[in-house]
């Protein structure tokens, strides 16, 4: 081509630049080709690739350990490479499992077993007194106090023994009056008769008249004597005695107080002077949690171990069931009536008593398996690879068994210890 046929070709520099790249193309294309028939195929830099089992996308050039969670890199394969490979082993549904509903893990299971298991409850209580051997030390007439032979709180009285004298015009004149029948109307005997009996009603006893009669004089001062044997207390402190005894609880100023009654005071008629308790008869006050209650019954072994000698306990039955709630405690109370004579054991002891309340067929599960959630119990369910959080209704627990109600059939595989599925940073979410 001459020059001036080129001077006469007028094109545009973007036309040129576009035909320089068509005509260096196929050379290009070609040396490449030629370039890489003359290097092998090798898989050097698949096998040179290091990874972490847990975090795939982790991927270093040797070996180490992961960032992430600290575990050892592995060697990746030149399988896990190859492009176009087919997943055959997830599903949507896995991918769509909610994170806090699902757990994989490898832990062993258990199923339910419906069988007689006996039952044992155990319940914690105090002693108090035996409210049926308590009685009251009282005067049928009004006098003064002459001579008082109790001295100081909680001194141990029997049955018969002296408590005071008093001195009452009352009782002086109907002595005076039965001595005037018997020495000016000696033949009267119902007027004589009558005379006797009232003072056997204003508190003489039988041997004190007989006493008046054969000396023919009239008595100034006549004996009070304890109808009952125990520890005595002064009547103002009845109420407190019966909460002390309730309660367990010892108020230290009642105990130390000295009592109210002193020689020459003035007593009225029908007064209550002092309130015996008697320590050789005592209750066991159990208090059983209102879930185990229906299973308790009167007439249940029950073995008790007090605080002060634990190693002692000893055996007795349920007497009395509470048939209402304590305003302090949301417990049901049951009484265990025994003899506390040879034990001694101090009122106001807290004791352990574990109730044999007989054999119960249900369904149990161990009590590892069954996680608490306030109100709710949880079971994980395996369902193939996983464990599923499930919620279950359950009845009473015994001997580190949980009873189930109703939640779970005999084929289900349960967890056998759910606490370790869950961490603290973890929130169940369960299928009703």
């Amino acid at each position: 081509m001459s020059n001036k046929t080129i001077a006469n070709c007028q094109l545009p520099i973007a036309n040129w630049y576009l035909l320089i790249a068509c005509l260096l193309v196929p050379v290009v294309f070609t040396a490449c080709r030629e370039n890489k028939k003359d290097q092998p195929e090798t898989k050097a830099n698949v096998q040179d690739a290091y990874t972490c089992p847990m975090h795939p996308q982790i991927i270093k050039d040797k070996p180490g350990s992961c960032p992430v969670c600290g575990m050892d890199l592995v060697k990746k394969t030149p399988d896990s490479h190859r492009h176009g490979e087919k997943v055959e082993d997830i599903t949507l549904n896995d991918l769509l499992r909610p994170s806090n509903q699902y757990v994989l893990s490898g832990i062993p299971t258990v199923h339910i077993q419906e069988r007689d298991e006996p039952v044992e409850i155990t319940a914690y209580g105090f002693i108090t007194y035996d409210t049926r051997e308590v009685g009251t030390v009282s005067t049928n007439v009004a006098g003064r106090i002459e001579k008082l032979y109790v001295k100081f709180r909680y001194q141990k009285v029997n049955k018969g023994q002296k408590i005071m004298d008093i001195y009452s015009p009352e009782l002086l004149t109907a002595q005076q009056n039965l001595l005037f029948l018997l020495q000016h109307d000696a033949g009267n005997r119902s007027l004589i008769s009558a005379a006797r009996q009232k003072l056997l009603l204003l508190g003489m006893s039988d041997q004190q008249l007989d006493q008046v009669i054969k000396s023919g004089k009239p008595a100034f001062a006549v004996s009070i004597y304890s109808g009952y044997s125990g520890h005595i207390h002064e009547s103002g402190a009845a109420e407190a005695m019966q909460q002390q005894s309730q309660t367990g609880m010892k108020d230290v100023s009642l105990i130390t107080e000295e009592l109210p009654l002193k020689e020459g005071m003035y007593v009225t008629k029908g007064q209550n002077l002092f309130v015996i308790y008697n320590p050789s008869k005592a209750w066991a006050v159990l208090n059983i949690f209102s879930g185990q209650a229906g299973m308790v019954k009167v007439g249940d072994k029950v073995r008790i171990s007090p605080e002060t000698a634990p190693d002692k306990d000893f055996r007795a039955d349920i007497s009395f069931m509470e048939p209402f709630y304590r305003p302090d405690s949301k417990t049901a109370t049951v009484r265990v009536y025994f003899n506390n004579r040879n034990m001694n054991i101090p009122i106001g002891s807290q004791v352990k008593a574990v109730i044999f309340a007989g054999a119960r067929s249900a369904r149990w599960l161990p009590e590892e398996s069954v996680l608490t959630l306030g109100l709710d119990k949880v079971v994980f369910i395996k369902k193939d690879d996983a464990f599923v959080a499930h919620k279950i209704e359950a009845g009473i627990v015994n001997n580190h068994l949980i009873q189930v109600l109703n939640g779970l059939t005999e084929k289900d595989e349960v967890a056998a210890n759910a606490q370790y599925l869950v961490d603290s940073e973890s929130f169940i979410k369960v299928k009703q």
